[in-house]
C-alpha cells in the first residue's frame, strides 16, 4: 500500500526535472510514510512513497530490472505462485518482494500481466527495450489511479488528483459534466475527474502507450464479471457448503503479512464475519477496532463487543464526537477531490485508531453488492415486478401525473412518502435506480448549477446495465453498483481514510473467486423476502450472532443533520454568498440558501444536498492554494 507518481515524455527523451517529481510525491506523502524514492532517465521520472508491509527491506521501489522499471501500489496475493512459475521459466529473483513479479512478469506476460494477478494494485511500467509504457489498474478499482496526457506528449500519473496538481504548471478547469455527477451521486465516476484534462483509470483496465506512438491509444477492459444468475436447483445447503470454503480460501490470503494485522468491526454481518474467520484461521487475540456514536440511532458498538468477545479479540473501542469533527481540512486532504460520503469522517476515526494498534485491516466491503444486501435491492426488484405486468406507456401515464401530484414530504413517515416510488414506477429500471442512490435528483441539479449540462447522470447507469448481458432486473443492479457505487464510493472512502492514516485495508468479501460464484447465485438464494444475503447470513449461522444476523440493516453513516444546524452552522450561512463556492460561478446562490433555509427552519432534511456542496466549497478552497504553491514551485 503506497503512493505512486511520475511523468513520462511520450514523444521523445526530454529531460524531466527531479524536482516535478519530488513535489507530485510529496503531494502524496500521506500514503506511504515509511519512504519514498524516484528514479530519473531521459523523458521518465516515476516517484513512489511506501507503506511497507511486505519484505520491508527489500521492496523498495521505483523498482529497477533489465530496461524494465516499475512504481507500484498494492497487493499481489498469489505473488509467491507467480514467483515459482516465473523461477521456471528462467527468471532470478533478488527479494521477497510481490513487487519484483511485477518486473519479471512484464517481460513474461507482457500487456496479459494484469489477468494474472490476484490482488489489488495500481501500477506503472516503463520498458525501455521498445518505449512502452503502461499503467494496469485492479478489478475493482480498489486502487486508485489519476493521469493526464498534454497535447505535447507529457503523461503525468499519480495516485491521487493532487499528485497530478503538483506535477503542473496550470490549474484545469472544472468539468462541468463530472460536476453535474458529483452533485447527482456524491463523486465523481470513472474514468472522470472533476478537473478537464485530467482521468481516472477505470477499474480493470490497462493503458498501453508507445513512444511516438501515443495519440490513438485508448485504455482497454482486461476483465468482467459475468452476472448471469444460474438457477439449478440448489438447495440453500449445498450453496452454504460451496461458499464456507470460498469465505475461507479469501480470508486466508488476506492473513500474509510481514507486520501486525486486525479488523474492522462494526455490528455488521460483514465484519462480524471477518472477525470470526479471520480468528478460526489465526486464533483469538486478533485486533478489531469500532466506532461508536453518541447517538444510539447510529451505534453499534454493543453488537460489536459481542463478537469481539465470542472470539477473544482485543477489542479497541472509540466515539465519534461532535467537537472531533470540527476541522474538515485533513478529509479534503485525504480525499483530493470533491468526495459527499459524510461517513468519511467517522472511517477516517477508526482507521486513525487502527494504526495505533495495526499497519493491515480486513474490512467488509463488497458484501453488500455482491451478496445483494442493500434495502434498495428488494425495492427495486418489487417496482420493476410491477412495471412488468404494465406497458411501459401505461406507466408512465399512470404514474407520472401521480408522482407529479402527490406532494414530497421528506419527513414523514415511510409509508407516506409515496412521490419517490410513484417517480421510480415512471420511469425505466435505471431511472429508478438513479432515484435510490443518487443525493440530488436532476431538477435538483439543474436549480443549483449556473450551466446545467445537457446531460442525465442516470445514463452512466444505463450504460452499464447494457453491458450486463442480463434481463435479471437484481442482477442488473447489482453489477450497476459494483461498477459505480463500489469503486467511486465505497472502495474510495475505505482507500483515502485508511491511507490517510498508514493502515493497509483489505478485503476478503471482493475475492475473485468468491465474487464469481457470487455472480451466478440466482435471487431466492439472496433475497429472502425484504432481507439480503440470504445464503450469506446462512453460512454464517452459529459463526455471528443471531441477533446481528437477524437486525434491520443499518449501514455506517454519520450523523450529519445535527452537525448542519449546530456546529456547521456558520458555514451554512456563508456558503451561498461569502465563499469559495459562491465565487467559483459554477453554483446558483439563491438555490444554495433556498435548501439552507429549508434545513435551517425544520421543514425538510437537506443535510446530504449540504453536505455534498459543503465538501465542493472546501475543495475550491484547497485547489486554489495547492494549485498557486504548485506554480510557485
Amino acid at each position: 500500500m503506497c503512493g505512486i507518481a511520475g511523468i513520462i515524455d511520450l514523444d521523445g527523451p526530454r529531460d524531466i526535472p527531479r524536482r516535478r517529481v519530488q513535489a507530485m510525491t510529496d503531494a502524496i506523502a500521506h500514503r506511504g510514510p515509511d519512504g519514498e524514492g524516484h528514479w530519473l532517465n531521459p523523458g521518465v521520472a516515476l516517484g513512489h512513497r511506501r507503506l511497507a508491509i511486505i519484505d520491508p527491506e527489500g521492496g523498495i521501489q521505483p523498482m529497477i530490472g533489465d530496461k524494465i522499471s516499475v512504481t507500484f501500489n498494492g497487493m499481489i496475493y498469489n505473488f509467491r505462485e507467480l514467483r515459482s512459475e516465473l523461477e521456471a521459466q528462467g527468471a532470478r529473483f533478488e527479494t521477497n518482494s510481490d513487487t519484483e513479479v511485477l518486473l519479471h512478469g512484464w517481460r513474461a506476460w507482457g500487456a496479459a500481466l494484469p489477468e494474472k494477478l490476484d490482488g489489488f494494485f495500481a501500477a506503472a511500467i516503463w520498458d525501455a527495450r521498445d518505449g512502452t509504457f503502461a499503467l494496469i489498474r485492479d478489478r475493482w478499482g480498489k486502487k486508485p489511479l489519476y493521469y493526464s496526457i498534454s497535447p505535447q506528449g507529457e503523461l503525468l500519473f499519480g495516485s491521487d488528483l493532487s499528485a497530478i496538481l503538483a506535477g503542473m504548471n496550470h490549474t484545469p478547469d472544472i468539468r462541468e459534466d463530472a460536476l453535474s455527477d458529483y452533485l447527482a451521486f456524491g463523486y465523481v465516476p470513472e474514468p472522470k475527474s472533476i478537473l478537464a484534462g485530467i482521468e481516472k483509470l477505470p477499474p480493470a483496465h490497462r493503458l498501453i502507450l508507445k513512444r511516438g506512438a501515443w495519440r490513438d491509444a485508448k485504455a482497454e477492459r482486461y476483465w468482467s464479471i459475468n452476472v448471469h444468475p444460474e438457477d439449478t436447483g440448489q438447495t440453500m445447503e449445498d450453496a452454504v457448503a460451496e461458499l464456507v470454503p470460498l469465505l475461507r480460501s479469501a480470508i486466508d490470503k488476506r492473513l500474509i503479512s510481514d507486520v501486525p494485522l486486525g479488523a474492522f468491526l462494526s455490528g455488521g454481518v460483514d465484519s462480524g464475519a471477518m472477525v470470526a474467520l479471520a480468528t478460526q484461521a489465526r486464533g483469538p487475540g486478533l485486533d478489531a477496532c469500532t466506532m461508536a456514536f453518541e447517538d444510539a440511532a447510529f451505534d453499534e458498538s454493543d453488537l460489536a463487543t459481542k463478537v469481539a468477545q465470542q472470539y477473544g479479540a482485543r477489542h479497541h473501542i472509540e466515539t465519534v464526537r461532535e467537537e472531533a469533527m470540527a476541522d474538515l481540512n485533513p478529509l479534503g486532504v485525504a480525499f483530493s477531490e470533491p468526495f459527499a460520503d459524510a461517513s468519511a469522517l467517522p472511517t477516517m476515526q477508526l482507521c486513525a485508531l487502527a494504526s495505533k494498534h495495526v499497519k493491515v485491516a480486513l474490512s467488509g466491503d463488497g458484501g453488500d453488492e455482491l451478496f445483494a444486501g442493500y434495502r434498495r435491492y428488494p425495492y427495486h426488484m418489487n417496482e420493476e415486478r410491477l412495471k412488468g405486468r404494465i406497458p411501459g406507456a401505461v406507466s408512465r401515464g399512470l404514474f407520472g401525473p401521480l408522482a407529479r401530484a402527490y406532494p414530497a414530504m421528506p419527513n414523514a413517515p415511510k409509508v407516506f412518502r409515496a412521490k419517490s416510488t410513484f417517480e421510480s414506477l415512471a420511469t425505466d429500471a435505471m431511472g429508478g435506480l438513479f432515484r435510490a442512490t443518487a443525493i440530488m435528483r436532476e431538477n435538483e441539479r439543474d436549480a443549483l448549477m449556473v450551466r446545467p449540462p445537457q446531460y442525465s447522470s442516470a445514463d452512466l447507469l444505463r450504460a452499464h446495465a447494457a453491458e450486463a448481458q442480463t434481463d435479471d432486473p437484481l442482477a442488473r443492479a447489482q453489477y450497476v453498483d459494483l461498477m459505480t457505487w463500489l469503486p467511486g464510493r465505497m472502495l474510495v472512502k475505505v482507500d483515502r481514510a485508511s491511507m490517510f492514516s498508514g493502515v493497509e485495508v483489505r478485503n476478503p468479501l471482493l475475492d475473485l473467486h468468491l465474487a464469481e460464484w457470487a455472480a451466478k447465485l440466482p435471487t431466492r438464494l439472496k433475497l429472502d423476502g425484504f432481507s439480503g444475503k440470504h445464503v450469506l447470513k446462512s453460512a454464517l449461522r452459529g459463526l455471528v450472532p443471531s441477533e446481528i444476523l437477524d437486525a434491520k440493516k443499518r449501514g455506517f453513516v454519520a450523523p450529519i443533520g445535527g452537525w448542519m444546524t449546530g456546529r456547521f452552522a456558520a458555514q451554512m450561512e456563508a456558503l451561498p454568498t461569502r465563499s469559495h463556492l459562491s465565487e467559483s460561478g459554477l453554483i446558483e446562490p439563491k438555490a444554495v440558501t433556498t435548501l439552507w433555509s429549508e434545513m435551517r427552519d425544520g421543514k425538510a432534511d437537506r443535510s446530504r444536498e449540504l453536505w455534498t456542496l459543503m465538501m465542493l466549497n472546501g475543495f475550491l478552497g484547497r485547489l486554489n492554494g495547492e494549485t498557486a504553491q504548485s506554480n510557485a514551485a
